[in-house]
């Protein structure tokens, strides 16, 4: 199964993982709950500046 890469933090992540969400009809997949909730308030400065490191 291919990776992906997580937009917050930079890791490559597993297509199996339970934390990914759809934004403008593209799957995004995220290493834990902490990225995919910070994806979630500012999905458009992620995917503007790309990762960038574990939140908090």
């Amino acid at each position: 199964m291919a990776s992906r890469i997580d937009p917050v933090c930079g890791m490559s992540v597993e297509q199996s993982t339970p934390y990914k969400t759809i934004y403008k009809g593209k799957v995004y997949y995220f290493c834990s709950r902490m990225c995919m909730e910070e994806f979630k308030k500012r999905p458009e400065y992620y995917l503007e500046k790309g990762p960038q490191g574990m939140p908090g």
